[in-house]
């Protein structure tokens, strides 16, 4: 199942230090909250662990070993990667001895964290991206909230001007679509999605399609077939196999 935007807990007693870092984490699309010293992060990580923590090795109350102990103890999932002004060789080998999965000397640009935390081998994967295209505002928000409640990034478009926009701005991985709208039709949005974003997933949603256009639908490429009023077991099983099938095709 998808999971939520990368969270990661800084945590360095340096005011600046620790503002610095946060602000070049959220420029690169991370979720990021602070703590000013071992004690405050353990505290922190207790009632709502992060995926990842940036950690100083010199800090009052608890030191970054100590915490890094404390942190391997509670969550061994959690990535903690340390942020130090120390140079001392054995330090760095105790803390990676210890679990972190990288020591990184001071001063530590926003890049060079992105590329250490975007590491896919011990960070979570981005959540699946699903596009819903439908004139009505009240499925729309439906099918938003349920597909968020789920752990999805989910977005909007109320016809077929401003989906192809959308995809042409950020491709997502499926697109929910209506099949009866104003304006272009569903399944002419179906082909121009095929023509601009082949590898995109459509399930196409609707109450009011005939046997032919589901037929139609089915035969152009789309995914799947929904019918209205949504069985949401269903649609939910539907959208995490074209997830799962068009991560299968990118490899």
């Amino acid at each position: 199942m998808p999971v939520s935007r990368t969270k990661v807990l800084v945590v360095d007693d340096d005011d600046e230090v620790r503002q610095t870092l946060s602000e070049q984490l959220r420029m690169h699309g991370f979720e990021v909250s602070e703590a000013a010293d071992g004690l405050s992060a353990w505290m922190a990580i207790r009632q709502d662990a992060p995926h990842a923590v940036l950690l100083d090795l010199a800090m009052p109350r608890l030191g970054g070993l100590e915490t890094l102990k404390a942190i391997r103890a509670f969550d061994p999932s959690i990535v903690t990667v340390v942020v130090t002004g120390l140079s001392d060789r054995d330090l760095h080998r105790q803390a990676l001895e210890l679990g972190a999965v990288a020591v990184l000397e001071k001063p530590v640009g926003g890049a060079q964290l992105a590329r250490v935390l975007g590491r896919s081998d011990f960070l979570p994967p981005a959540p699946a991206r699903v596009l819903v295209v439908d004139d009505d505002a009240e499925v729309r928000e439906m099918l938003e909230g349920l597909l968020a409640s789920h752990g999805f990034e989910a977005a909007t478009a109320p016809n077929g001007d401003l989906a192809m926009q959308a995809i042409a701005r950020r491709a997502p991985d499926v697109v929910l679509l209506d099949v009866v709208m104003p304006g272009l039709s569903g399944v002419e949005i179906l082909q121009a999605i095929q023509t601009v974003a082949p590898r995109v997933k459509v399930i196409m949603v609707s109450g009011e399609a005939t046997p032919a256009q589901r037929m139609r639908s089915l035969a152009l490429g789309a995914f799947d077939f929904v019918m209205k009023p949504v069985d949401t077991a269903y649609l939910l099983r539907s959208v995490d196999v074209a997830v799962g099938m068009k991560q299968l095709e990118s490899h």
